[in-house]
């Protein structure tokens, strides 16, 4: 690669990881409000775990929005490129960001005060089901077939990112604001603060240039001309379900440990909310170191090795993880929450790359997007919800680790029947019917 490639794909993966670690800001920080303040604000209860599983439904439906943006976006993405797409998923996210900051509670406007905010968390998962698909093959289609893993990687770094931005944001407010003052308003902050984010983020992301695999398609009319989606699950169905079973294991997993645990250290073991915070804090930043070299393991050794060895580990971390929460003591806290999020990178480093090879150029934005959002409504958009309650029925964590290694069984399998694509490239138009693809 010349130095002008490496210039370029440089910008490309800068824009790209900012974008999405703007957009994942925002969506974070919906899941720590939830778990910390929304039950109290917009559904409260005597009970504070039901107050909190009622946050978490509306944090579900945004999941279920998800795959309609992915649809959406995808349907115009192959169609007319990825660049305007990404622009307009970053407007749809920062404003609905900003406007759940200024949302009236339950105190001040009754029943309507959740409404607007399920409306809004609509809003945030139309965008983001538009937005990972297009990040990451931005990046996929920009760098070379050999450092695939590597590059493409970078925008998987945004979830831990935004996950940090939002964690420490919210951190800072609960080390300086007393709980009154913070459930009063100092929840809005961080909020609002997703506007300026924007700003930053589309400035940057409207310097990027068009994919140039896009580009090359466009030129000898291979872009979809029709409904991709149809394409999509005519041809390529079996690489969707691999994508499907894939994310299984690290969606749950992801959101057990970012999520649950800011509700089972406060509620499950009566601990402030500043241990639960801190240790996602100084995990999400080891995390967002290592999805990189996960991403060169994985350009090296192969995509499905790689993956699996995280979707195994992960199996058996699941009963480590809550043992080392039961001890109370902080640092041990931290360490679960570490290791477990380095075991996720290595699930979501090749992830972007190994799943952007399973499709051809003119379908590829909608079935990575397609794919990749059903996933997260079957896994992410219930993780935390299912948690909760096997918690609240079962009164132990065991079931927790249970529903945790069954979704890694199902990711295992899913791995299996996959093909390795290590190096192939993204100009290759036909996928065959046993799962090649030739040029």
């Amino acid at each position: 690669m010349t130095t002008q490639n490496r210039g370029s794909i440089a910008k490309v993966v800068s824009a790209s990881l900012i974008g999405t670690t703007i957009e994942w800001y925002d969506f974070f920080l919906y899941t720590s409000a939830a778990a910390l303040v929304f039950g109290k604000l917009f559904f409260p209860t005597n009970d504070p775990l039901t107050g909190t599983l009622l946050a978490f439904l509306t944090y579900a439906v945004g999941f279920l929005a998800r795959p309609i943006g992915g649809l959406v976006f995808g349907h115009f993405g192959d169609r007319v490129g990825r660049k305007k797409l990404l622009v307009l998923s970053l407007l749809l996210m920062g404003g609905s960001t900003c406007l759940m900051g200024v949302l009236p509670t339950y105190a001040t406007v009754g029943v309507l005060a959740p409404i607007l905010l399920t409306l809004l968390r609509l809003v945030q998962g139309f965008a983001l089901g538009g937005e990972w698909g297009g990040a990451v093959l931005i990046v996929s289609e920009h760098g070379d077939d050999k450092r695939r893993g590597f590059w493409a990687s970078w925008p998987q770094c945004g979830a831990p990112g935004g996950n940090l931005l939002a964690t420490a944001v919210l951190a800072i407010l609960a080390a300086t604001q007393s709980d009154e003052a913070f459930l009063s308003w100092g929840w809005r902050i961080p909020f609002l603060l997703s506007g300026v984010l924007v700003v930053i983020g589309l400035w940057i992301r409207l310097a990027v240039s068009e994919s140039p695999v896009f580009l090359a398609a466009q030129q000898k009319n291979e872009t979809a001309t029709h409904a991709p989606v149809v394409e999509v699950f005519r041809k390529s169905w079996r690489a969707v379900l691999i994508t499907i079973g894939s994310r299984m294991a690290e969606n749950v997993s992801y959101y057990v440990i970012t999520a649950f645990i800011l509700v089972y250290v406060t509620t499950g073991l009566s601990l402030p909310k500043s241990v639960g915070l801190n240790a996602v804090l100084i995990g999400s930043a080891v995390h967002f170191v290592t999805i990189p070299l996960w991403g060169i393991l994985s350009d090296r050794v192969g995509r499905r090795p790689v993956y699996l060895f995280g979707a195994i580990g992960m199996a058996v971390w699941s009963f480590v993880f809550f043992a080392m929460l039961d001890t109370k003591n902080a640092g041990v806290i931290i360490l679960a929450a570490t290791v477990g999020l380095v075991l996720h990178g290595a699930m979501y480093g090749p992830q972007a790359a190994f799943f952007s090879e399973q499709f051809p150029t003119r379908v590829r934005y909608t079935g990575l997007s397609v794919g990749g959002q059903l996933s997260s409504i079957a896994a992410g958009a219930v993780a935390p919800l299912i948690a909760v309650a096997l918690f609240k029925e079962f009164g132990s964590t065991v079931p927790v680790s249970l529903y945790v290694v069954a979704m890694c069984a199902l990711t295992v399998i899913a791995l299996l029947a996959a093909r390795e694509t290590k190096g192939e490239s993204l100009h290759s138009e036909v996928l065959t019917e046993r799962g090649h693809v030739s040029a």
